[in-house]
């Protein structure tokens, strides 16, 4: 069984770092981005500091999965429940993915990074889904990671949206109800072209899913941190993947 260690990670003294099997890292992993205004708090900042910091995160934990070979990552970085909020802070939320693209996308591009995305674009500010879409494009050849970037998500309004789609196809007469099975139904879902994740991480102490990706983490396994994420790091990352490997997915079976 092939074992690897990954050099660009500094090895910290009295840590042992487990090693990694190179045919079991998760294809997919997602990662529910929780802790920022908390991580600020903490430190007698304001919330949206918390934010700037968890952007800046994303950089970070974007080359990592890529330097582990990781050929899909999920960010939640805006549910459709996050609209709640008091309106200073959406607002700075969504300046965010600007400031983001226009920073990091040339590092991204130099990283071979394809960025997609899941969710309603349809409904966030033009400037904010403009420069995502542009994004998008200036990547759409890329053939390294894909950043499946999920804004404006929420797995519910996503599953109504198939079901709408699905019953207009059989009133249409393309399909019959017989023919309905999880095969359609995931075809009309935003993540119809990648595969569920293998692996669903949460940073911030908080073990729940919050309407994210509810469908496709069926059999996902799932790691939970206090850590927040600001601060989740390589070591981080690693002890998620070094978990997953441990486990035996049975689907169901035995």
């Amino acid at each position: 069984m092939a074992l690897f260690k990954l050099p660009f990670l500094k090895k910290e003294k009295n840590l042992v770092r487990p090693e990694l099997q190179v045919e079991r890292i998760p294809e997919h992993i997602a990662i529910i981005m929780d802790g920022n205004g908390r991580w600020a708090q903490n430190k007698g900042l304001p919330r949206v500091a918390g934010h700037r910091q968890g952007m800046d995160n994303v950089k970070r934990i974007v080359k990592i999965a890529n330097s582990y070979n990781v050929k899909i990552l999920t960010l939640y970085a805006f549910s459709t429940e996050n609209w709640k909020r008091p309106s200073n802070e959406i607002e700075y939320l969504m300046k965010l993915p600007i400031d983001f693209l226009q920073h990091y996308l040339p590092e991204l591009m130099e990283e071979n990074v394809k960025i997609e995305t899941i969710g309603d674009l349809e409904h966030l500010p033009n400037k904010t889904s403009a420069a995502i879409m542009s994004a998008i494009d200036k990547t759409s050849a890329n053939t390294g990671l894909i950043l499946n970037i999920a804004i404006n998500y929420g797995s519910r309004y996503e599953m109504i949206q198939s079901v709408k789609a699905i019953c207009k196809e059989v009133l249409e007469g393309n399909y019959s109800i017989e023919e309905i099975d999880e095969q359609m139904f995931s075809r009309h879902l935003y993540t119809s072209d990648i595969s569920d994740p293998d692996l669903l991480i949460r940073t911030s102490g908080e073990i729940r899913l919050s309407n994210f990706l509810l469908w496709q983490s069926a059999y996902s396994e799932l790691w939970f941190t206090d850590t927040l994420w600001p601060d989740f790091n390589e070591e981080d990352f690693e002890k998620a993947i070094n978990e997953f490997q441990k486990r035996k997915r049975r689907y169901g079976g035995i």
